[in-house]
């Protein structure tokens, strides 16, 4: 089975600034998310974790899985989307005015400001990630877990579930909530 998680809280969560890949620690209250969530999924089984090299994931992904005898695999293919010189953006959930109204309320006519990756970049790179990494191990009948974060993981729940990039947001990326897709 494949499950997927983004991370826990982060300062830049509560003050609503984007992050991308800024790498922003968790808080408290990420940490205390994180520690919930390895109760509640205590009797999930795991083979593997792989998260993203970012410290909010890769914390996570630590907290979740203490005690237990899972391997944590950082993998570069599983960073947040980069938005560039809008990263530290405030008040961008969803985005007022500026170039990431539209990544926000219509991604198919986003357009990247300067230093952001695309959608077609951000596919590219967990797509390669799902069929060289994920997809072998699920026929092996493994139960793997990603722990990333909000635009990484929509692009691969997107990708799996075969959704246009119109339902890019759709699926509802929460805090330290665990969701199957395979």
């Amino acid at each position: 089975m494949l499950f997927i998680m983004r991370h826990g809280k982060t300062e830049w969560n509560v003050n609503r600034k984007l992050q991308g890949r800024t790498d922003v620690p968790l808080n408290g209250i990420g940490r205390a998310m994180a520690e919930k969530a390895a109760k509640e999924y205590a009797d999930v089984h795991f083979d593997i974790c792989y998260c993203s090299p970012l410290s909010r994931a890769k914390e996570t992904a630590e907290i979740l899985l203490k005690g237990r005898n899972v391997p944590i695999v950082p993998d570069e293919r599983l960073t947040e989307m980069s938005f560039g010189v809008c990263e530290g953006t405030e008040d961008s959930f969803p985005a007022a005015e500026g170039p990431m109204k539209l990544f926000f309320d219509n991604p198919p006519a986003y357009v990247p400001p300067a230093g952001a990756e695309s959608f077609a970049e951000l596919y590219a790179r967990t797509g390669d990630f799902i069929e060289k990494v994920i997809r072998p191990l699920i026929k092996q009948g493994k139960d793997v877990l990603i722990v990333g974060h909000g635009a990484m993981n929509s692009g691969i729940i997107c990708q799996i579930k075969g959704l246009p990039l119109e339902k890019f947001w759709s699926v509802g990326i929460e805090n330290c909530k665990l969701i199957k897709l395979l």
